[in-house]
């Protein structure tokens, strides 16, 4: 049973302690803990002293209350050793467990800890309307914020559904842009869903910043209005999804009206995702098409919403052998890891028959 909102809030001259696990190779990102910057602005607000930790610290500081975040369902063992290091260093401490991994697989964290620890399950709603405390992280230079919680679409292979089932929007984002950052970073999963994307596009004009909307766009919602809107501020990327044959017509449309209203092709990143109910050839089709359409083709490999070792996964219609090969065409054919429209690339693309001429390598000379 997840512990309730009311439980998890109270306050009043506590020592929190706020835990992010150890950042590794597998447990990786490059932005800040969100959900504890929030959690940190709630219990200032209420007169209690916080202190952010990296990893197993926490050293001369005796918390009233620990949270521990967590990333990906991938990432659950660095967030495990984090939750007994603390649980033996405090053990009489309540400590709750939120974030991603948590709410996608509570039972394991239940099968590991039994009733020692909270899970927080999704969204706290008393923490979204509250700007993230970035004087815990001086060097980040960007708002992270959501206009909108959940999505439209129902995707089988995303988590959203689950750790935002229900879709909701907010009118106004501006009370959540830290004045001293330079960018604004949208992490909404469907923001032109929103039938207030006019009211957030027009005070993204205002605020005169660099906008990255992080998630994507969704291609079947682009329009000539929204993007003469967006041509009114800055976003020095777009990013677009190309999941499935299915949506090839409204995004090439999509990619066609970015272009014709000044976007670089070079600048237009489209996700494609491999190894869930697609074929090797059906990848190599659709990478074929965003190479020869001018923009870049950025692969995503499906993992399930379940904690199990990351890239270990392997779809039925594939091979390890073939992820392989994606996995070491990115490194040598690619661009950090995309694969970008150039003209050499473009070519092999449309001459391979299949997937394995398409990717394969061409083997070293002695």
């Amino acid at each position: 049973m997840a512990a309730s909102s009311t439980s998890l809030l109270r306050a009043g001259g506590q020592r929190i302690l706020l835990v992010e696990p150890a950042r590794s190779k597998q447990y990786h990102t490059v932005y800040p803990p969100l959900g504890l910057l929030k959690l940190a602005r709630y219990h200032r607000s209420r007169g209690d002293r916080v202190k952010l930790v990296s990893g197993l610290d926490g050293d001369g500081y005796d918390p009233d209350q620990i949270h521990v975040t967590s990333l990906f369902t991938y990432a659950w063992q660095p967030v495990h050793e984090a939750i007994r290091y603390y649980r033996r260093k405090y053990p009489k401490t309540k400590l709750t467990v939120g974030g991603i991994y948590a709410t996608l697989c509570p039972a394991k964290l239940r099968e590991e800890f039994g009733y020692r620890i909270r899970i927080q399950d999704g969204v706290l709603p008393g923490l979204d309307n509250l700007r993230p405390d970035y004087s815990l992280v001086p060097d980040w230079g960007a708002s992270i914020l959501f206009s909108t919680r959940g999505c439209v679409r129902k995707c089988r292979f995303c988590s959203v559904r689950e750790l935002e089932p229900q879709f909701s929007a907010r009118k106004s984002i501006r009370s959540l842009v830290d004045p001293r950052h330079r960018r604004i970073i949208f992490w909404d999963n469907n923001i032109l869903a929103s039938p207030y994307w006019r009211n957030i596009f027009a005070e993204l004009a205002e605020l005169k910043k660099s906008v990255d909307f992080n998630q994507g766009l969704d291609a079947r919602l682009l329009t000539e209005e929204i993007i003469t809107e967006m041509r009114k501020f800055s976003v020095p990327m777009v990013r677009l999804a190309y999941d499935s044959d299915g949506i090839r017509e409204p995004l090439k449309k999509a990619i066609d009206l970015l272009r014709a209203h000044g976007y670089n092709g070079r600048r237009i990143v489209v996700y494609c995702l491999y190894n869930f109910m697609d074929t090797p050839d059906g990848f190599h089709r659709r990478v074929r098409d965003l190479v020869d359409w001018g923009v870049v083709a950025y692969p995503m490999r499906y993992e399930p919403l379940k904690a199990a070792p990351k890239n270990t996964y392997v779809a039925p219609a594939w091979t390890a052998g073939q992820l392989d090969t994606v996995a070491q065409a990115r490194r040598v054919i690619g661009y950090g890891g995309a694969f970008p429209p150039y003209e050499g690339l473009r070519k092999k693309l449309d001459r391979a028959k299949d997937f394995d001429e398409a990717f394969r390598l061409r083997p070293i000379r002695p």
